[in-house]
């Protein structure tokens, strides 16, 4: 599998749940809460979980009583999330670069950096157009991305993580588009066959993404800088989260 799509391996591998174990539902549900006090969403609002993984963020949505349709190019993800599907919460394996749906939803969300790995800008745009176009006029987008910045000035080029007896041999770097981060994998119970997967996600500015956004016919209304939505600092914030709202019919 080329660099290019490295989530496709990756995301299917059962070792990426056991190094990001701790991307559990409680602190997504932390997060909603602090999003859904700002945005004021309207009870029974529909909402699209973009790149929804194993479904933890909407769950939580949909605890709170929102129509939640999450969506992720993952196979096993989605066939784990099925499992907690209700009346007013589904899953769907689709690749977010394909229309899904027009005009049907009030709110959508792009969670943890699920975004930023497709080969060019234009596989970017149109995963973003695919967002506006399943946006009703007047919907609101909430894309929550890595700050460049701070992640340039915070990174940790080495580490080793051990969990649950696998060892993880972490290595990053980046250049003048991208991050990268190599993780090499030991498993004490087969001894001599390591695995390993290149992680590869684009840098986006404030501004790059306003313009990407504006284009699909998004109009960005506020950026923070952390799950508290604290004020955003282009050089101290750890988060970008971007709100933009469809202002016109694409």
């Amino acid at each position: 599998m080329p660099l290019t799509e490295w989530y496709k391996n990756w995301f299917s591998s059962p070792y990426y749940e056991v190094l990001y174990v701790r991307r559990n539902d409680a602190e997504a549900s932390r997060c909603i809460q602090h999003l859904i006090q700002y945005l004021q969403p309207k009870p029974g609002s529909c909402m699209l979980d973009v790149a929804c993984g194993k479904g933890r963020h909407s769950k939580a949505l949909a605890r709170m009583g929102f129509d939640v349709t999450g969506i992720d190019l993952s196979r096993p993800f989605i066939a784990d999330a099925k499992k907690y599907e209700t009346s007013h919460l589904h899953f769907y394996v689709h690749d977010m670069r394909m229309p899904y749906r027009m005009n049907y939803f009030d709110y959508a969300f792009n969670f943890f950096t699920s975004f930023g790995y497709f080969r060019t800008m234009r596989e970017h745009g149109n995963a973003i157009r695919s967002i506006a176009q399943g946006l009703k006029k007047g919907g609101v987008f909430l894309i929550d991305y890595l700050n460049v910045l701070y992640t340039e000035n915070n990174l940790v080029k080495a580490e080793v993580k051990i969990v649950d007896g696998v060892k993880f041999t972490i290595t990053r770097w980046h250049d003048e588009g991208h991050f990268y981060k190599q993780i090499l994998i030991d498993d004490k119970k087969y001894p001599g066959h390591s695995q390993s997967f290149t992680e590869k996600v684009a840098k986006f500015s404030p501004a790059e993404f306003t313009d990407l956004l504006a284009h699909q016919g998004l109009q960005v209304n506020a950026i923070f800088g952390d799950y508290d939505l604290g004020a955003y600092d282009i050089n101290l914030s750890p988060r970008m989260i971007i709100i933009a709202q469809k202002i016109s019919y694409q």
